[in-house]
C-alpha cells in the first residue's frame, strides 16, 4: 500500500501550503547545481544553499536549477521566497505521490510526472517525482533521488552541441521531459521480455509460481498504468496553453514527447491483454491436466471393476464351485482377466479415450 500512497497522517489538520515532505527520503543530503547558459557560454556550478539566490537573477542567460532530494524543507522554502513560487506549488513537490499535471500559474508553468527506474524483486518497477517549474527564463527541476539519464544533456549543453542553447527554456523543459519518457521504453522492453518468459513457461509448464509471477506482473501494470495515463492529459494540456513561457516553436517538440507517450499506453494496455489472456490460459491448462488426471484415474478404475468382480466371485469358496477342482482353473481366470483388460484398452482406443 506504501508503493499506492504515501502516508499522509503528518498532514492531517495542516493548513494549505504546509511544507511538509511526505515520502522517503533517498538522499542524505539534497544536492544543487546551477546551469546558466546562452548561444556563445555556458556555466556549471555546484552551491550549498540558495539564501543568494539574488545572484542567480543577474544576467540574460537561462539558468537551470536541480535540486537532487526534496526531503529538505529549507531549500524548498529559499526556492519560494526567491522566485515568489506559489506554497501550494511548493506542497506539490514535497509530496511525491501526486499525479502527473500541469498547472499554468501565469508567471511560471508548474508541471509534475514520474521517472521509472527497473527495480529488484519484490517490485519489478520503482518511480520517483520530477517536479519541474518553467519560467520565461527559467527551468527549476527537484528529483527524488539522483538520475544519471540528464548528464548527456547537460555535456551538451557545456559543450555547445545540439540546439539546446539555441533556444529557450520551454525547450531546456521539453528536454527533461523527454528524458523521463524515454526512460519508459526501456521499461518496457523489460516488462515485454518478462511477459514472454512466462508466456513459454506457461505454455510448457504451469506451476502456482507461474500463477504468483503472473499476478505479480499484473499489478506492476497497474502500477504502471497509474504513472502514465495522466502524463497524456498533461501533455494535451501543455500543447493546448496559451501561456507566453511556451514558443509556438516548441509545442511540436511537446507533440512529440506526446506521441511516445501514446506508444507507450498502447504498449501497456496490449500488453495488459496478453496478461488477462495469459491468466485464462493457465486456468485452462491447469483444468485440463486435472481432466488428463481424472481420465486416466476413470480408465483404470474402468479396467480394474470387470477384473476385481472375477476375483470376487472366485474368492467367495463355495465347496460346489466346479472351477475351483480344475488344475488349469487358476491359469484360465488369469488369461480371462488379461484377455479382458487388453480388449478394453484396444475398446477405448478405438473410441480415442487414449
Amino acid at each position: 500500500m506504501k508503493r499506492w500512497m504515501k502516508n499522509r497522517s503528518k498532514k492531517a489538520g495542516m493548513p494549505p501550503g504546509s511544507l511538509i515532505h511526505i515520502g522517503d527520503i533517498t538522499t542524505e543530503k539534497a544536492r544543487i547545481t546551477v546551469l546558466r547558459y546562452s548561444e556563445s557560454e555556458a556555466n556549471l556550478e555546484e552551491i550549498s544553499s540558495l539564501a543568494e539566490c539574488h545572484i542567480l537573477k543577474e544576467g540574460p542567460e537561462i539558468t537551470w536549477i536541480h535540486i537532487d532530494g526534496v526531503h529538505d524543507t529549507k531549500i524548498l522554502e529559499e526556492l519560494g521566497n526567491c522566485y515568489n513560487i506559489h506554497p501550494l506549488t511548493l506542497e506539490d513537490i514535497l509530496n511525491t505521490d501526486q499525479r502527473p499535471k500541469m498547472e499554468d500559474y501565469g508567471r511560471y508553468i508548474f508541471i509534475v510526472l514520474k521517472a521509472l527506474h527497473e527495480k529488484a524483486h519484490p517490485e519489478l518497477i520503482g518511480s520517483q517525482q520530477i517536479s519541474i517549474i518553467m519560467g520565461k527564463d527559467l527551468v527549476i527541476s527537484i528529483f527524488e533521488r539522483e538520475e544519471t539519464f540528464l548528464k548527456p544533456v547537460r555535456e551538451r549543453i557545456l559543450s555547445g552541441k545540439g540546439r539546446i542553447r539555441n533556444f529557450g527554456a520551454d525547450y531546456l523543459a521539453y528536454i527533461i521531459m523527454d528524458c523521463v519518457v524515454d526512460q519508459y521504453f526501456s521499461i518496457m522492453e523489460t516488462v515485454g521480455e518478462s511477459t514472454e518468459d512466462m508466456e513459454e513457461s506457461l505454455m510448457t509448464n504451469p506451476a502456482p509460481d507461474t500463477l504468483h509471477n503472473l499476478q505479480h506482473l499484473k499489478q506492476e501494470m497497474i502500477f504502471l498504468r497509474k504513472n502514465v495515463w495522466p502524463l497524456r492529459e498533461m501533455l494535451s494540456a501543455i500543447e493546448r496553453s496559451e501561456s507566453d513561457i511556451i514558443a509556438e516553436s516548441t509545442v511540436i517538440y511537446f507533440k512529440d514527447v506526446y506521441d511516445h507517450t501514446i506508444q507507450i499506453i498502447d504498449t501497456i494496455e496490449s500488453l495488459r491483454d496478453v496478461l488477462s489472456g495469459m491468466l485464462d490460459i493457465y486456468l485452462s491448462s491447469v483444468s485440463n491436466r486435472m481432466n488428463e488426471v481424472m481420465k486416466t484415474l476413470t480408465i483404470i478404475a474402468t479396467i480394474f471393476m470387470p477384473l476385481t468382480f472375477i476375483v470376487g466371485v472366485y474368492g467367495m469358496n463355495f465347496k460346489n464351485m466346479p472351477e475351483l477342482e480344475l488344475s488349469w482353473g487358476y491359469y484360465s481366470v488369469l488369461a480371462l482377466m488379461f484377455f479382458i483388460s487388453i480388449a478394453m484398452l484396444l475398446f477405448f482406443r478405438r473410441k480415442k479415450w487414449l
